[in-house]
């Protein structure tokens, strides 16, 4: 590290080159550097980091652009606390804190990190607080470790709890002792007598060979695994095992203890004690007898297997095709951003002729064709992002009714079923709404635009057997279901209804994304979905989704006020400079005040100089090593917080779980209009 900071180039920051830095900072440098502990330097308001080489290490993917960072540009996830310590330590205060948890991003992921912190002021040559020497040690895997250690002794309770309730019970059969550094065994009469050692031998003085020669042979290299784990690691020893008895006869036992260590952390002393079991596992094993059909058991257990290796094969290879798809749809996206942004402008700037806006409304119509196309592949793939809220399906059902209506033709008929106490279920409504019209559609032509579609919905407890393959974990859920009377699907067509741009219906009259869609949507929402059929009698599809506890949320109706612009400052953060430049474009024209960023790096270094923001408009995906995550979170504790919208074709779930977004979290999705754009940055400008 020391050859780094000479050739660091100082002059860029305020400490200057490194010929005229004061005396005290050269000293504190030299004692850091010397230090085997993390240590890093905070000179000036701002902070400019010097870090040794240990504290190089905690850095991790972050050195070496933390050297000469201001502190709140190199760790914005803890700014707040960072600014903090400066000020305390610049006014002569010192702090330290044990174990402190904070929030960091390793890998772009948040993350808890345990950490013993010291701040301490370092003064300059006239002796006032100029700097801060920081002491960074990460403790997070003590912490973690003493939380397992608290558990294992938890456990040891609750087998010493057992312990009582067997002797309550009158099942012991003895207790030992292993003194492992001396390899002696000794235990009490009825020990000696569950292993058949002679009358009159010394209890102190147990020859352990005894003991395992009456270990039946099927359990002596389990018993001798689990002793030497305990010894090893101090978790407590349970094992069920067999012990010969003198009539010939085995007898079942339990043998529990725990392994004890000294100040040296060396294993020296194993106590335990022996518990009769042998009557609860003579009814098993009677229980297993009588119950079990060998041979319908291995032909269930057979095609239960073929079953599931068949749905993970078709799983995997929906997996597969989902990962591609859903990176085309994103440069897709970028694509279609460019073209529509410039099909506004051009529309604008010409409106008064007809043969530019005849042909810019017909490329528009096809730009909306590929956004919906590539809405539809991030559906299937499981990446599009989600804005899940709970709801019941009478909701979604009475919201849909006029809709389904208008689309399916007075000739088809709808029939809803819905339980009165119907479950909740925490799902994205808009995308289930989409789901249900897609598969009430696909229902009307399989019926040639006649007949009756049922809409069910049923609150259903899944058992582990059904879950078994699916992704799903057994438990209560709420099925909704569409259900029609149509040409049903052959075995051959319906393996197949699942995968992108598959379809049995002629050119020109469906992409073959639909079920694909519907099939994402329910994935990602931790939900499964079943479809069956039958030729010439109709299809049935099903859709699980976990149910939810929560509470419905009530409604509150919001005045939709028609703001086309405004005055605020706006900072644009977009890495594809010509997406950028047309969205530039249009929020001028709207009357705001612009200005731009092709990175991250680049926005936070403006904000920290200085920059006064009302919105920061940023892409979610962008190179660098500030993200549009660490705008956001510098934005946040800002006061007052400053407005953020995301723009994206594919959050990767940068600002996402699972691609559902959190309530607060505002995005726009590739490619958008003027009109989405302007109503999308007044909603945030006024929330």
């Amino acid at each position: 590290m020391a050859e780094r900071i000479r050739t660091f180039d100082w002059s860029l920051t305020e400490l200057g080159n490194m010929d005229n830095w004061p005396r005290s900072l050269c000293s504190a440098v030299q004692l850091m550097l010397a230090s085997p502990l993390p240590m890093v330097m905070l000179w000036g308001r701002p902070g400019y980091m010097i870090y040794n080489d240990a504290y190089s290490v905690f850095a991790g993917g972050r050195h070496p652009y933390l050297l000469g960072s201001p502190v709140e540009l190199g760790w914005p996830e803890v700014a707040e606390f960072n600014r903090h310590v400066v000020d305390i330590c610049l006014a002569g205060g010192t702090l330290s804190y044990r174990n402190k948890v904070l929030v960091l991003l390793r890998d772009g992921v948040p993350e808890d990190v345990w950490l013993d912190l010291y701040y301490s002021p370092v003064a300059n040559d006239h002796g006032q607080p100029a700097g801060v020497m920081a002491m960074v040690v990460d403790t997070t895997e003590h912490v973690i470790s003493e939380r397992r250690r608290r558990a294992a002794e938890n456990a040891y309770r609750a087998d010493n709890e057992r312990v009582r309730l067997a002797l309550n019970a009158g099942a012991l059969l003895g207790s030992f002792v292993w003194d492992i550094k001396a390899s002696v065994l000794t235990g009490d009469e009825r020990f000696a007598r569950t292993f058949s050692y002679p009358a009159g031998q010394d209890l102190d003085n147990l020859p352990a060979h005894i003991v395992e020669a009456h270990i039946h042979p099927d359990d002596r290299s389990w018993v001798r695994e689990q002793v030497n784990q305990s010894v090893e690691t101090g978790v407590p020893f349970n094992a069920e095992f067999r012990v010969l008895r003198a009539d010939g006869s085995y007898l079942w036992v339990l043998a529990s203890g725990c392994c004890e260590f000294n100040e040296q952390s060396e294993a020296f002393r194993f106590p335990g004690v022996l518990i009769d079991i042998h009557e609860r596992k003579t009814a098993e094993e009677s229980l297993l007898k009588f119950t079990r059909n060998l041979e319908q058991r291995v032909a269930d257990e057979v095609e239960a297997r073929l079953a599931a290796e068949e749905q993970l094969r078709q799983s995997q290879k929906l997996e597969a095709i989902g990962g591609l798809t859903g990176g085309v749809a994103h440069d897709f996206n970028n694509l279609l951003q460019v073209i529509a942004g410039n099909l506004h402008l051009l529309a604008r700037h010409e409106p008064n002729n007809a043969n530019v806006q005849r042909r810019v409304s017909a490329s528009i119509a096809a730009v909306e064709r590929g956004a919906k196309l590539s809405s539809q592949l991030l559906a299937f793939a499981r990446r599009q992002p989600l804005s899940p809220a709970v709801c019941n399906p009478q909701q979604i059902f009475d919201g849909l009714g006029e809709l389904l209506q208008r689309a399916l033709g007075e000739t088809i008929q709808i029939d809803v079923t819905v339980p009165e106490d119907s479950w909740h279920l925490y799902v994205d409504r808009n995308q289930l709404e989409n789901a249900i019209l897609n598969l009430a559609i696909n229902a009307r032509d399989a019926m040639k635009g006649e007949g009756t579609i049922n809409l069910s919905a049923e609150n259903i407890t899944l058992d582990s057997k059904f879950c078994a393959g699916k992704g799903i974990t057994a438990g209560d859920y709420v099925c909704v279901a569409v259900a029609d009377t149509g040409v049903g699907m052959p075995s051959q067509v319906l393996a197949q209804a699942f995968e992108p741009f598959f379809t049995t219906k002629a050119d020109g009259q469906g992409t073959g994304l639909g079920l694909s869609m519907v099939f994402g949507f329910v994935k990602q929402s931790g939900g499964h979905i079943e479809i069956s059929s039958v030729v010439g009698q109709g299809t049935w599809v099903q859709l699980y989704f976990p149910r939810s506890l929560r509470p419905i949320l009530s409604e509150t109706t919001i005045n939709d006020v028609q703001q086309r612009g405004g005055h605020e400052n706006i900072l644009v953060v977009e890495d594809n400079e010509a997406v950028r430049v047309s969205a530039v474009e249009l929020l001028r024209e709207e009357g705001y005040q612009v200005l731009t960023a092709t990175n991250g790096d680049t926005a936070m270094q403006m904000l920290l100089e200085g920059v006064a923001v009302d919105l920061i408009f940023t892409d979610v995906v962008m190179p660098g090593l500030i993200k549009s995550s660490d705008l956001a979170a510098w934005a946040k504790v800002q006061n007052p917080p400053v407005a953020v919208l995301f723009t994206s074709g594919h959050t990767r779930d940068i600002i996402s779980r699972n691609h559902q977004l959190s309530p607060d979290t505002y995005l726009l999705s590739k490619p958008y209009g003027p009109e989405a754009l302007t109503r999308m940055v007044r909603t945030v400008l006024n929330g």
